[in-house]
């Protein structure tokens, strides 16, 4: 901006409650609020509101003098100055303060607890500007008159120009670049972001995601946030999401809403998809049934390495995992299995009856939670096999599954924890 010449810099807490003086010196009020009005980058400040019950406001161009002892007027107060409270403007106490910002860096949501303003002046006209928000620890204390007992702490601001205006005047603040850097972050962080917002705020948040962001998201999430997301979402994306994420979790999403809903949402499904996620639907509560997932790769046993690893190629993004392989026979019994770094060492020629491992562990799709951590643990599984009493292949419960069931505060299994699970899981075939 041409002809700027800044005056001095505030935070809004340390002219809230000052002093109002007209040009003889005369106290006509004290600072109540501020009201902003968003234009371009930086949003200004359009007046002051000076008395509590008051909502005609003093201009800023009215005003002469600004600093931490308060303002000053240019002219004799009277009425006949104020302006009105537009549709567009918004009080800094009521919806700015205290609203949340996603702080994209360190993947968690925080609070605006103060506002710095610029006063300047522009072209020989008085302006005030919303430079920044506070957002650290200091500025609360600042506002609780505490500061002194932060003063080593450095002020943690965020400039402006990363804020967008508010969607509506109930909600929390949002940063420009958001859709760009949530790309960057891993699931799991936009995961533990939505979990810190409320339910209203929440929806709206995952509208901006794209499907597969908010498939991702929702994977890593509790049962019962992903079933509160879900029944806030229009239908039609709901329907969308679950059909695109893997059959069991959308089951047990669906097994978790009122009947009427849940079958409302399978009817927009693709009817593939919505029957398999039906059938997954009738086991009971706590079996492996219950658990497995049917994104599978199982192949015949008459087939070589050579035409298995081509199929991979086409296969393997709709699998749950990859590293073992299932063969059946024609009635989709299972008949054997091996991994896939058997398949890739074999010969070209060589067929799967020759190679796979006819000792199957497997579990039975009746069998409880239990049974199956028993089986996976003690073999050093990655996977297990779910069957029926035919020993056809009903699907596969990974170890990942079971440890969200036996231990869902996994996240906090500090890291030996973790070094000593996957590499007795890594010495499983």
């Amino acid at each position: 901006m041409n002809g700027v010449k800044v005056l001095g810099e505030f935070f809004f807490s340390q002219l809230l409650g000052k002093p109002i003086l007209d040009h003889a010196g005369r106290r006509i009020g004290r600072i109540k609020d501020m009201a902003v009005r968003w234009e371009g980058i930086y949003p200004q400040i359009i007046g002051v509101k000076y008395a509590r019950k008051v909502h005609e406001l003093i201009p800023v161009d009215q005003i002469v003098s600004c600093d931490q002892d308060g303002l000053q007027l240019t002219d004799e107060f009277s009425p006949r100055i104020t302006v009105p409270l537009q549709e567009n403007d918004i009080y800094i106490s009521k919806w700015l303060l205290d609203k949340q910002i996603i702080d994209l860096k360190g993947s968690r949501m925080v609070r605006v607890n103060d506002i710095t303003l610029s006063w300047l002046t522009q072209e020989g006209r008085p302006r005030m500007v919303l430079v920044a928000v506070d957002i650290g620890v200091r500025g609360l204390f600042r506002r609780l008159g505490l500061e002194f007992l932060l003063y080593k702490y450095n002020n943690n601001l965020l400039g402006w120009q990363y804020i967008k205006p508010l969607e509506s005047w109930n909600s929390s603040l949002q940063l420009i670049r958001e859709k760009q850097q949530l790309s960057e972050l891993h699931p799991a962080d936009i995961a533990d972001l939505i979990e810190e917002m409320d339910y209203k705020r929440r929806a709206d948040f995952m509208d901006n995601l794209d499907s597969q962001q908010a498939i991702d998201a929702l994977a890593e999430m509790d049962l019962d946030t992903q079933v509160e997301i879900i029944e806030q979402m229009d239908e039609h994306r709901a329907s969308d999401i679950l059909e695109e994420m893997p059959p069991d979790e959308a089951a047990d999403i669906l097994g978790e809403l009122p009947a009427e809903k849940s079958e409302g949402l399978l009817k927009l499904m693709e009817a593939d998809d919505a029957e398999e996620v039906r059938e997954l639907m009738q086991y009971e509560e706590g079996t492996a049934g219950s658990l497995m997932t049917t994104e599978f790769i199982a192949f015949s046993t008459r087939l070589t390495a050579e035409e298995v690893i081509n199929q991979l190629r086409e296969l393997a993004p709709s699998a749950e995992t990859i590293y073992y392989l299932y063969v059946t026979d024609d009635e989709e019994h299972l008949q054997g299995v091996l991994s896939l770094r058997e398949l890739i060492v074999a010969r070209p020629q060589t067929i799967l009856q020759d190679i796979m491992h006819t000792k199957i562990v497997s579990v039975n799709h009746d069998d409880d939670y239990q049974r199956v951590a028993d089986v996976i643990n003690k073999y050093g599984l990655l996977a297990v096999p779910v069957v029926d009493e035919q020993q056809e292949l009903l699907g596969i419960v990974t170890v990942d599954d079971v440890l969200d069931i036996l231990l869902p505060e996994r996240g906090k299994l500090d890291a030996y924890s973790w070094f000593a699970l996957s590499k007795r899981a890594g010495r499983g075939r």
